[in-house]
């Protein structure tokens, strides 16, 4: 039974999501709680403030208020502005003191407080009412803030660390990537040399000369192959190369080893032919030609393969169009994965390391450009002018 590592690794991303944000619910939700109750609190505190205002309003001139003055002057944190029932302001306190002055101010203040809180009547006597306006403290609306900004600090700390953790194990995984390309080079590198001891005496052996002919050009493939695994994981060699010739051997070599039934074209502009680029040409090879058996895997053995040269901006763009049985866009999102295959059979490391080598080797691009079930993919490479 195959297992799909990746459909494993995002179902605990997932889950972690879920946790992460059912803590975060949980935090808001007890913090809104919280500050419920804190805002009864100043709203009781509120009603004993006009009471106490009131009190001292509707007192004789010669009666004992001390506890009333003290309740009024107790409020140091909440905002506050009387008016009468005009609604002109005749009484503020707790406001900015470097703006609390402006008419201007007090008139924002007050919108403010309208639409925070209903306003608690003072009645003077039986002809005045005066209307008492405010707002949260200032430590309630810092409390109220304080759950977001720990959230945002605790989501700034698990992406840091993420990252942190992503980049190890891709550098982890390149290091076990260059190390298998270079020990399947040394592991061909024996079997090779042999075989071309075994050409050299069939040559003698007066064998056919196409059948000799033929081995001779798999075991020159097979030792471009070694060199292309030995490259993986080194800095490339790369020099000026004119693409149309790269892409004309590597099409006609797999032309020769595909079935009739499946058409690879390329017909190239007249003035693109003396395009060239910076580029390691073996490598490259290995890119085009991994794209193209991509294709051919996913046609079923019938089917067309078109590839397209065309200039885009300061690169040249190559397509690989065909006419396979395509892919979800889930799948798409997934093909530069390690790991990832749609096949029977494979590792799924051909597009990752393909990927590798066009962008970090040739500073280009790799996409899956687009897919659709039953009707086909086209990849995009963009290499660099020189």
């Amino acid at each position: 039974m195959k297992i799909d590592v990746y459909n494993r690794k995002n179902t605990w991303k997932f889950f972690l999501f879920i946790c992460a944000v059912g803590i975060g619910l949980v935090t808001l939700l007890y913090t809104e709680t919280f500050l419920k109750k804190l805002r009864q609190e100043e709203e009781k505190r509120m009603l004993l403030w006009a009471e106490a205002v009131n009190t001292i309003n509707n007192s004789p001139v010669d009666t004992e208020i001390n506890l009333a003055s003290m309740l009024i002057e107790s409020n140091t944190t909440i905002p506050i502005i009387m008016t009468d029932e005009s609604g002109s302001i005749i009484r503020y306190r707790n406001l900015d003191p470097n703006k609390e002055e402006l008419e201007s101010y007090q008139k924002e203040e007050l919108e403010r407080m309208k639409a925070e809180n209903e306003p608690i009547e003072i009645r003077i006597d039986a002809l005045q009412v005066n209307y008492l306006y405010y707002r949260n403290s200032t430590l309630l609306r810092q409390l109220r803030l304080y759950p977001w900004v720990l959230l945002g600090v605790i989501g700034l700390l698990v992406t840091v660390a993420y990252l942190a953790f992503s980049a190890s194990r891709r550098s982890e995984q390149n290091r076990v990537w260059t190390g298998m390309a270079k020990e399947t080079a040394h592991q061909i590198g024996t079997p090779l040399s042999s075989l071309m001891g075994w050409i050299h005496l069939l040559k003698d052996q007066n064998v056919e000369q196409m059948i000799v002919e033929e081995m001779d050009k798999d075991v020159k493939r097979l030792e471009l192959l070694t060199d292309r695994f030995s490259k993986i994981g080194s800095i490339p060699e790369k020099k000026p190369q004119a693409l149309v010739p790269l892409i004309e051997r590597a099409l006609d070599y797999l032309r020769k080893r595909t079935s009739s039934k499946i058409h690879i074209g390329f017909t190239p502009e007249e003035e693109s032919k003396a395009w060239q680029v910076l580029l390691n040409a073996p490598l490259f090879e290995w890119v085009l030609e991994n794209l193209i058996k991509n294709s051919i895997d996913a046609m079923g053995g019938v089917g067309k393969i078109e590839v397209e040269l065309s200039e885009m901006g300061g690169y040249y763009k190559i397509l690989v169009r065909d006419t396979g049985k395509g892919m979800t866009a889930a799948q798409g999102r997934r093909i530069f994965r390690a790991g990832f295959t749609t096949k029977k059979r494979g590792w799924g490391l051909g597009l990752t390391l393909a990927k590798r080598i066009v962008e970090e080797y040739h500073g280009g691009t790799l996409t899956l450009l687009s897919t659709e079930l039953g009707k086909g993919s086209v990849m995009q490479m963009r290499i660099p002018k020189i």
